[in-house]
């Protein structure tokens, strides 16, 4: 999935937040925000491997919900919250395709995400070929929708930014990598250790 749909998806997360709990809605909103995007960070690391925690996301925000409830605080619903949009990070990688740089036209991956517990490799279920494709944008609107009626404000801008930018990047997605593998060639040689192998090809 794009991670401006993961971002959506984890502004979501933080809407029970804005209904029952309004004057700590910003805490979540942000903690929404932070957790929908810093899994993909990992892109420069093992992607997909290193801030990917699916089990552990979920047993924390299992954790530090009943402390959420009983005393709402900016730290215990900012870590509900964050730990929540990272599992639903997760999951949503795995509602989509394995790893790979051109998962429309290569052999189909079948690492999805890591399970650190179990010590393997989930598989994906494709049900989004790839981040970028039409059903991936479909879900970045249906998951706006909810937030455009409740939100406003910069929240509100926010969305439709994101909206604005997954519409770009899935009509470019299929000339990205292109770009991304010409662009790396005028990289410094200390800096292309840091570049996914896939770019460097």
């Amino acid at each position: 999935m794009m991670v401006t749909t993961h971002v959506l998806v984890g502004l979501v997360v933080a809407l029970p937040v804005v209904v029952f709990a309004p004057d700590h809605a910003p805490t979540a909103l942000a903690a929404g925000v932070a957790g929908g995007f810093v899994p993909d960070l990992d892109v420069v690391a093992a992607h997909r491997k290193t801030l990917h925690h699916p089990v552990s996301a979920v047993l924390g925000a299992a954790t530090c919900l009943p402390a959420a409830v009983v005393a709402p605080s900016s730290p215990t619903i900012g870590s509900v919250t964050f730990l929540a949009a990272v599992a639903c990070h997760c999951f949503g990688d795995i509602a989509s395709c394995g790893l790979g740089a051109r998962p429309w036209n290569t052999p189909p991956s079948n690492r999805a995400i890591y399970d650190h517990v179990r010590g393997r490799w989930l598989p994906p279920r494709r049900w989004i070929r790839y981040d970028g494709a039409p059903e991936d944008l479909l879900v970045a609107f249906l998951v706006a929708v909810p937030l455009l009626v409740a939100l406003e404000g910069g929240w509100q801008l926010l969305v439709v930014a994101l909206l604005a930018v997954s519409v770009c990047y899935t009509l470019a997605r299929k000339r990205l990598e292109d770009v991304a593998r010409w662009l790396t060639g005028y990289l410094p040689s200390w800096f292309r250790s840091y570049v996914p192998e896939r770019y460097l090809a």
